[in-house]
């Protein structure tokens, strides 16, 4: 058998490899100010400029400079007479071009209707396109007392409860990249990674996941994927409910549905 021998240094990096580190490096301000959304986004009160320097550690009068220009550009606003910053009506119209220029939950609404009216669940649509975080983007409640706390917009790591287990069966990161995700993940009741991952090649199989009571107490999460062309997973279709809510049959017979909504959603379009 003829040994390998690996070369003590590194190749030359490609022209190709060089641009793309040049188009991927971070821009300071950008990324400043990205913060400073995100931060707001998440504040229930407007926030001063102090505040927002300290949180962001940033210094004040580059934060001043920020949000000044965000000010401008109606991403913020700020109040006169406080001097306290919030997100501004500049992110709705964003946020609704964004919408409109993503087909999927549009598309998807009708059968999250249809789910939550028949089953009395919480369906709802996810873009996991980015497989650092999942987005909900559309959703339906049905009318029974149960509300699962969740809105459009609303942001989680992308491993996170069955979706999770879904993105790691079709999303091809590799086994020591979702050890290493799945361990700074937060649950009710969280299982170890190898029974974790048993739950992951079931879903690849079977091509739908359930979260039993691990990700929130008290509740039973399904969730189907939505495929491009080269089985990679873009979004899922997820139904939530009262762990007692449904029996096993009635649960499957709701993972059949939504399974017949993700293929709707797949089926190419006739010219």
């Amino acid at each position: 058998m003829t040994a390998m021998i690996k070369p003590t240094t590194k190749p030359a990096a490609t022209t190709k490899q060089v641009k793309l580190a040049v188009r991927t490096r971070a821009v300071p301000a950008v990324s400043r100010a990205i913060a400073i959304l995100r931060l707001l986004g998440k504040a229930k009160e407007p926030m001063g400029v102090n505040a927002i320097a300290q949180a962001l550690d940033l210094i004040p009068s580059t934060c001043l400079h920020i949000l000044r220009t965000l000010v401008v550009e109606r991403l913020i606003a700020v109040d006169g007479e406080t001097k306290r910053y919030r997100l501004g009506m500049g992110m709705l119209t964003l946020a609704r071009s964004a919408r409109d220029a993503n087909a999927f939950p549009s598309t998807v609404q009708a059968g999250l209707d249809r789910l939550s009216s028949k089953w009395g669940v919480t369906a709802i649509g996810v873009d996991v396109t980015d497989q650092e975080q999942m987005v909900v983007v559309a959703l339906s409640r049905s009318n029974l007392p149960f509300r699962l706390h969740v809105d459009v917009g609303s942001v989680f790591p992308a491993l996170l409860s069955a979706t999770g287990r879904l993105v790691a069966a079709f999303g091809g990161q590799p086994l020591p990249e979702l050890k290493r995700r799945y361990q700074k993940l937060r649950w009710d009741k969280p299982l170890d990674f190898d029974a974790w991952y048993k739950e992951v090649i079931f879903a690849r199989k079977h091509h739908y996941s359930i979260d039993r009571n691990t990700y929130i107490a008290g509740l039973n999460i399904a969730a189907v994927p939505v495929l491009d062309d080269a089985e990679h997973i873009t979004h899922t279709i997820v139904c939530a409910s009262l762990a007692d809510q449904l029996t096993k049959a009635q649960q499957l017979k709701l993972i059949a549905a939504m399974q017949l909504e993700a293929r709707l959603l797949m089926r190419p379009t006739l010219e």
